[in-house]
């Protein structure tokens, strides 16, 4: 960031309320244009088709381009044009919305009825508890952070092995990602805290709404498990 903790805290209890609201607004916009793009995806029956067919090697090139799409809407979403910033927005909601395809057409068709449903609630009331303990407490969670890289370094290093040697992950690594995607919710909330100007807001939710979404994920994973 560009910003400094010392300018963000001159701002007035009033512009950090308000810099607050918009950010978790724009949370809760990008998990509803989440679900409507999803809804509209998943009946474009050739690209379910298609990403139903991306096995092995095929997957890791379309994590790559995940990767790529997000550190893309990342960088936008710092610029100091607004129309950028939610341009960067709106490419962390379509790679997002891409990326589930497969899953979510697996659990709508094959696994318990609702069980999106209530991966979805089960996510949004750990991402609620997450924020409120990141926001009542005087803790800055920004430690963390070297933490979450080893993390997410290891993680993409099981997933690799995973697909070399065609192994499952199994439940544990789901556990492990949702423990992994909880601590990035602490970290991205005390961001709010304590990093971000008030005008970052846009740049905020994005970091949020990634960190709400690989919860989603590994909630959803091991709720499909059961079956």
């Amino acid at each position: 960031m560009n910003y400094t903790q010392d300018i963000f805290t001159q701002a007035s209890e009033v512009e950090r309320g308000a810099f607050y609201q918009k950010t978790y607004m724009h949370v809760a916009g990008a998990v509803l244009a989440f679900i409507g793009l999803e809804s509209v995806l998943l009946q474009i029956e050739p690209l379910v088709n298609f990403m139903l067919s991306i096995k092995g090697y095929g997957w890791l090139l379309l994590l790559g381009v995940f990767y790529l799409i997000t550190m893309m809407g990342d960088k936008m979403a710092m610029k100091l044009d607004r129309s950028q910033q939610y341009l960067g927005l709106g490419l962390y909601v379509f790679a997002y919305a891409l990326l589930f395809v497969p899953m979510l057409f697996i659990a709508a068709n094959y696994s318990s009825p609702g069980i999106i449903t209530q991966a979805g609630v089960v996510s949004l009331a750990l991402f609620g508890g997450l924020t409120a303990v990141a926001m009542t407490g005087k803790r800055d969670f920004s430690f963390l952070r070297s933490a979450l890289i080893i993390g997410g370094f290891v993680a993409i290093g099981l997933i690799i092995a995973g697909v070399i040697f065609g192994f499952n992950l199994g439940l544990w690594f789901s556990v492990g990602m949702v423990l992994l995607a909880g601590g990035s919710i602490l970290y991205q909330t005390s961001q709010l805290r304590f990093k971000y100007h008030t005008s970052q807001y846009v740049a905020a939710a994005v970091g949020l709404f990634s960190s709400l979404m690989l919860l989603f994920w590994y909630v959803l994973r091991i709720f499909m498990s059961r079956d």
